[in-house]
C-alpha cells in the first residue's frame, strides 16, 4: 500500500484530490492557501479536509518507520525471514505490528524465559502437543540439575506456554475486539478517599459498557484515578475471554487439558489482559481526547470570531473588590490613553466619588463604549455604570476575560507595555478584546482561554496542533490588516514566520505604510513562496489597487482586468456591482476554472466583507444579582460562555453559570450540542434547577 491508497482508505476522499493535496502540501503551501485559491487541484477540499490529509500523511510515514525499525530489529536477532519481511511491511496498523513485533521482543528476563535457559522449552511443546501423554510423566526426564522436581518442570513449561499464549497475534486481536465490544468500565472510590474526593462522587461506585461511556465521563474518571481517589477496571466477562482463548489452544479432552487450561488463565490474569486493557485504555482515552479537542477547536474558532466592536475609543475596566477596579482608557488603535483606580465596591464603597471619576473620563476622552470584565465584581461594576448619567449615549458591553491575567503577565504583554503593571495590561486587554477580539486572543495560549473541557488531561500535542489549526484558520478567514497588525497576529498569517511578520512591522516603522501588496516583496526575507501564500490574507485599505482590500489573489488581477473591461468599468466602479457582476458567465473566460472564477465573482460583490457579524449589548434581567434571586420558572436573557460534550455552560448575569444539558436544548434527540448551540451566543433560558450549596443552576434552551 503506498501513502496515497493509505490515506484514501482513511478518508474515502478522492484519490486524485488526495494526490494533488499531498503535492501542494510537499510544495509548503499551507492548509489556508490552499482551501482558499486552489480548489481546482483539489475538487473543493476544505481546511478540515486538507488537515485530515495532512495528518494520515503523518501517520502513513510513522508506521512505515515503526516497520523499518521492526524489520531491523528482527533482522539482527538472524530471525527474519521474507514471508515475516512480507507481513510487516503489509501491516498498516501499529497495534497489529505491535502483535507481530512482540515475540521478537527484546524484554526483561521473563518467568518463561528464565524456563527456556533451564531447558524446558522442548517440555512445553511436547504439553502443548496435546499428543496423550500426561505432564507429569512427560517432565520426570526433565529434572536434572537446578530443576529439583517435576513440580520446578511444570512450572516452568507452564510459564512458557503462557507467554506463547499473551504472543499469540490472532489470539491478541480477538481478544482486543472483545474488550473493544464489550468490556465494562468499573470505578471504584479508594479506601479512605470519600472526603477528598468528593467531586466524583458520581464515579464511587459505578459501571457502564465502554463502548457507552461519553468522553467527559471517561476523561473524569481517569482523571480521578490520576489523582488516586478512584480505582479504575476495564475489562470485559474473563469467562467468555478465556472461553477464547481455550478455543485457541485447548484440543479436545486429553491429559494436558487441565494444564493448559491453567496456562491460558495464567497468561490472562497475568499477561494478557493487564496489556490488553491498557491498551484499551489508551484508544479509548484518544478517542475521548479528539472528541474533547473536537468542542474545544470549535468553542476556540468561535470565541476567536466574536463579533468586533471595531474602532472606537474604549474605557475598559478590570473590576475588583477589595483591590478596586482598574480603569483605562484606550484610543481607535487600541493605544493606551490614561489609566487609574476606583475603589467603589466592599470594603471602600467610594461610590459617588468612582461614579465621577468614571464619567470624567468619558467626557475628557471622548469614550463611545465602555467594556467590563466580567469576572469578580463585574456585574456590580455593570450595575453602577448603568446608574452614571454621561453626556453622551454609550453601549455598556461585559467581556470574557479568560486568560486577561496569562496575557497580562506574559512577555508579549510586558514588551508592549514595558513601564506599567499586570492590573493596566489586563485592562488593556479587556477593551481590545471588544475593539478586535481576534487581534487580541491570539496573543494567549489558547488552553488559558477557558473554553474547553479536560483540556490539561487531552493529549497534549494533539491539542496544540488542533488548536493551532483553529488561530490559523480564523485569523487567515478574516483578513488581516498588515498596516495595523501586531507582529504577533502577522504571524498567523499563511505563509508568514515569526520572523516574517517582526521584519513586516520593522518594515511599516521604518519606510511607512504599505501602499500595495507589490511592496510586501521589499520586506526582508519575504521571497516569491511567502508572497504567494500570504498575500490573497493581507489587506491594504486606501492603497493603489483597491483589489488589495480584498481576498482576490494577485495572481488573478489580471482576470479581474479582463472582465472589468469586458463591462467597460474600472475597478473601483466594478467592486460592489452585483447588477453588472451577474451578467458575466465562466464561459467567456475559458483560462479560468470554475472555483477560482465563482471566488472572485462573489469576492467581488463583496470586497474585503469581514466574515464576522457586529458586537451586540448583551442586556441581563436587572432583578437577578445573585444565586438567591433565581426560582424555578423565571424566563432570562443569557450568553453562552462554553459548549461541552454533555451541553452548554450560559452567563445569565450572576456569578454562577447555569448548565442547559444536552438534554434540554432540543426537543429532539441531541448527540453533539455544538449543532443546536454555540460559543457566544445569545439566548433565552428557563431555569428548572437551583441548588444553592453546590452553586448548581439547571436551564433549558427556550
Amino acid at each position: 500500500m503506498n501513502k496515497i491508497q493509505f490515506i484514501e482508505q482513511q478518508t474515502s476522499l478522492v484519490n486524485k484530490a488526495i494526490e494533488n493535496t499531498v503535492a501542494l502540501l510537499e510544495e509548503a503551501a499551507t492548509i489556508p492557501f490552499i482551501a482558499r485559491y486552489r480548489k481546482e487541484r483539489t475538487g473543493g477540499l476544505d481546511e478540515l479536509q486538507i488537515a485530515s490529509i495532512r495528518d494520515n500523511e503523518r501517520k502513513f510515514e510513522e508506521i512505515i518507520q515503526r516497520q523499518k525499525t521492526i524489520v531491523k530489529a528482527i533482522d539482527e536477532q538472524g530471525k527474519l525471514t521474507d514471508e515475516l519481511k512480507t507481513k510487516v511491511q503489509n501491516t498498516f496498523d501499529l497495534l497489529l505490528l505491535e502483535d507481530i513485533y512482540l515475540p521478537y521482543k527484546q524484554k526483561r528476563l521473563t518467568r518463561g524465559e528464565k524456563a527456556r535457559k533451564l531447558g524446558l522449552e522442548p517440555l512445553a511443546k511436547i504439553i502443548l502437543a496435546q499428543k496423550g501423554g500426561d505432564p507429569e510423566r512427560l517432565a520426570e526426564s526433565f529434572v536434572k540439575g537446578e530443576i529439583l522436581d517435576e513440580a520446578i518442570a511444570l512450572t516452568g513449561a507452564k510459564d512458557i506456554i503462557a507467554e506463547w499464549v499473551n504472543e499469540n497475534g490472532a489470539l491478541r486481536n480477538k481478544i482486543r475486539r472483545l474488550f473493544q465490544r464489550k468490556a465494562d468500565v468499573v470505578a471504584k472510590v479508594m479506601r479512605g478517599k470519600k472526603e477528598d474526593g468528593e467531586k466524583y462522587a458520581d464515579y464511587f461506585d459505578y459501571k457502564e459498557p465502554l463502548y457507552k461511556i461519553p468522553s467527559h465521563r471517561l476523561l473524569a474518571i481517569l482523571r480521578g484515578e490520576k489523582e488516586g481517589i478512584i480505582s479504575l477496571k476495564v475489562q470485559p466477562d474473563k469467562e467468555e475471554a478465556l472461553s477464547l482463548i481455550y478455543e485457541f489452544f485447548v484440543r479436545g479432552e486429553n491429559n494436558a487439558t487441565a494444564f493448559i487450561k491453567s496456562a491460558c488463565n495464567d497468561a490472562y490474569s497475568r499477561l494478557l489482559m493487564p496489556s490488553i486493557e491498557n491498551e484499551i485504555i489508551n484508544e479509548a482515552k484518544l478517542k475521548a481526547d479528539l472528541t474533547a479537542i473536537q468542542v474545544f477547536s470549535k468553542n476556540l474558532k468561535q470565541l476567536l470570531l466574536t463579533p468586533p466592536l471595531g474602532s472606537k475609543r474604549i474605557l475598559a475596566i478590570d473590576p475588583g473588590f477589595r483591590t478596586g477596579c482598574k480603569l483605562v482608557c484606550i484610543d481607535e488603535s487600541g493605544e493606551l490613553l490614561t489609566n487609574l483606580t476606583i475603589y467603589p465596591h466592599a470594603p471602600q464603597n467610594e461610590r459617588e466619588k468612582a461614579s465621577a471619576k468614571i464619567a470624567q473620563l468619558v467626557q475628557a476622552y471622548k469614550i463611545e463604549a465602555i467594556a467590563i470584565g466580567d469576572g469578580t465584581a463585574g456585574r456590580e461594576t455593570e450595575f453602577l455604570i448603568k446608574k452614571i448619567r454621561f453626556d453622551r449615549d454609550l453601549d455598556v458591553f461585559v467581556v470574557r476575560e479568560d486568560g486577561a491575567s496569562i496575557y497580562s503577565a506574559s512577555a508579549i504583554a510586558r514588551k508592549e507595555f514595558p513601564e506599567y503593571d499586570v492590573t493596566v495590561r489586563g485592562a488593556v486587554s479587556i477593551g481590545r478584546r471588544l475593539m478586535d477580539p481576534l487581534s487580541e486572543l491570539v496573543k494567549i495560549d489558547p488552553k488559558s482561554i477557558g473554553v474547553g473541557q479536560y483540556q490539561h488531561e487531552v493529549d497534549q500535542k494533539l491539542l496544540k496542533e488542533s488548536l493551532d489549526d483553529v488561530v490559523v484558520s480564523a485569523v487567515n478567514n478574516v483578513g488581516v490588516d498588515v498596516n495595523i497588525a501586531s507582529s504577533y497576529l502577522l504571524q498567523y498569517v499563511s505563509g508568514l514566520s515569526t520572523s516574517l511578520a517582526e521584519n513586516i512591522v520593522k518594515h511599516r516603522q521604518e519606510i511607512g505604510s504599505f501602499k500595495s501588496r507589490l511592496e510586501l516583496k521589499k520586506v526582508k526575507g519575504l521571497g516569491p513562496k511567502a508572497f504567494e501564500q500570504s498575500a490573497g490574507f493581507l489587506r491594504i485599505r486606501q492603497g493603489d489597487n483597491p483589489l488589495d482590500n480584498s481576498a482576490v489573489h494577485p495572481e488573478s488581477y489580471e482576470l479581474v482586468e479582463k472582465i472589468a473591461k469586458k463591462l467597460k468599468l474600472s475597478i473601483n466602479d466594478l467592486l460592489n456591482n452585483s447588477d453588472a457582476i451577474d451578467n458575466l458567465k465562466q464561459t467567456d473566460f475559458p483560462e479560468v476554472d470554475s472555483f477560482t472564477f465563482s471566488d472572485i465573482i462573489n469576492e467581488l460583490k463583496k470586497p474585503g466583507r469581514d466574515p464576522r457579524k457586529k458586537a451586540k449589548v448583551m442586556e441581563f434581567s436587572k432583578d437577578i444579582r445573585t444565586i438567591e434571586d433565581l426560582k424555578i420558572g423565571f424566563k432570562l436573557s443569557g450568553i453562552v460562555t462554553n459548549v461541552t460534550a454533555f451541553g452548554a455552560f450560559v452567563n445569565i448575569g450572576i456569578k454562577e453559570n447555569g448548565l442547559i444539558h444536552k438534554s434540554n436544548l432540543s426537543e429532539s434527540y441531541v448527540d453533539d450540542p455544538t449543532q443546536f448551540i454555540s460559543l457566544h451566543e445569545q439566548v433565552n433560558v428557563e431555569i428548572l434547577e437551583i441548588d444553592i450549596v453546590r452553586k448548581r443552576i439547571g436551564l433549558r434552551k427556550i
